[in-house]
């Protein structure tokens, strides 16, 4: 690869951009942002950076070659998963290359699809244009997806097919899982474990709620199946349970935090007002108060099938489109109104590891894919 792309892939990765739900290790974006915007306006590219709500140091970037409407959208996320620098065997914040390999946090999940992307535009020019192409850059994915939110929040009109370019081995991805992350708490009443009638056992209502949560799972994967994934049910996992203090009290307290892993088809809104039901008869019942909240407002599943876009995907990679498991920003970009497919380069299965990395023998038949999607979206008529 040439050294223009070696050195803005190097810089994406010098700039740390951790997201988490942990405000101790919680990072801004801004400067990647910053850096995109700069390489992107030099192109010809006219740049809009969109400032997340009571996010001071975190933004999306929306950057436009072309005028009118329709076109394509190049998207990705630009923070990563934390980090220990101990377990990685080069420094995760420089570009190590090795092996045909592109080493560093977020190389392939995924700061290095804006290098990609980059080199793929660079000798477009705006009059050629016939519909806009739009790069766009969000926030907080691996943690909020509080970027594209507020994409859907303001009604964004950004183009007509969304590309998402998370690590797929350059196979089009049509459906994929949603994914809810969920806290439980049983408020019951301590006392000495030699009188029951002193308290409320808040660690034996949560037991049966338990019980209720396993029979509801067992509900969903006979009401749901889908033979394109994998794993073709949703899923329920009991992930993080507390409760109590001592054997020989009454345990006042118990809480539990568990994840939902929903197929098309389903919502995040009717599985939680079906457990929040099921809780509230064996709360009463108990006399123990609950509380049930997100532990993050939650990912929708994402389905597309036999749209224009994918069939294009399909024809470029030849290759036919897949499910996965993992959840990226497709149904976001979906309630904007675009065809949407994810299609990118890297493996998933070195994602949110030490020594993450991007195959070099992926990035100029990416490149070549997003051309010929340029070419099919923005450089001809749409409809031809």
């Amino acid at each position: 690869m040439n050294s223009d792309f070696l050195q803005l892939f190097n810089d994406l990765l010098t700039l740390p951009s951790v997201s988490s739900a942990n405000p101790h290790i919680d990072m801004g974006n801004r400067p990647v942002i910053d850096l995109l915007a700069n390489r992107f306006e030099t192109l010809g590219f006219s740049c809009e950076v969109m400032q997340l709500t009571h996010h001071p140091h975190k933004a999306n970037l929306i950057a436009t070659l072309g005028t009118g409407t329709g076109g394509l959208v190049l998207a990705g996320h630009t923070d990563t998963v934390p980090f220990d620098e101990a377990l990685w065997q080069m420094h995760p914040l420089r570009l190590t290359e090795k092996d045909n390999r592109l080493y560093g946090l977020g190389s392939t999940d995924m700061k290095g699809f804006f290098a990609v992307v980059h080199e793929a535009v660079k000798d477009l020019e705006a009059g050629n244009m016939k519909h806009p192409l739009i790069i766009l850059a969000t926030a907080d994915e691996e943690s909020s997806m509080e970027g594209a939110r507020a994409l859907v929040r303001e009604h964004r009109q950004l183009g007509r097919a969304a590309v998402i370019g998370e690590p797929t081995g350059l196979t089009p991805v049509n459906r994929h899982k949603g994914v809810m992350m969920e806290r439980l708490h049983v408020q019951g009443q301590s006392g000495h474990s030699s009188n029951p009638s002193l308290g409320r056992n808040a660690l034996e209502a949560m037991h049966e709620m338990i019980g209720a949560l396993l029979h509801y799972r067992h509900k969903l994967q006979h009401q749901f199946k889908d033979p394109h994934f994998a794993i073709d049910v949703p899923t329920m996992n009991l992930g993080v349970i507390h409760g109590g203090d001592n054997p020989n009290r009454i345990c006042g307290h118990c809480e539990l935090e568990f994840d939902v892993r929903m197929l098309p088809g389903m919502t995040s809104t009717t599985v939680r007002d079906d457990i929040r039901g099921m809780l509230q008869s064996i709360a009463d019942r108990h006399n123990t108060p609950f509380t049930f909240e997100p532990l993050f407002p939650g990912a929708e599943p994402f389905e597309n099938d036999q749209s224009d876009l994918i069939a294009v995907c399909e024809k470029l990679t030849g290759q036919d489109s897949q499910s996965v498991a993992f959840g990226t920003e497709a149904p976001f970009m979906q309630q904007l109104g675009m065809d949407t497919v994810v299609l990118g380069p890297g493996s998933i299965d070195v994602a949110h590891q030490p020594n993450e990395y991007m195959a070099m023998d992926q990035i100029q038949p990416c490149i070549g894919i997003l051309q010929g999607l340029i070419r099919r979206y923005c450089l001809y008529d749409e409809q031809t």
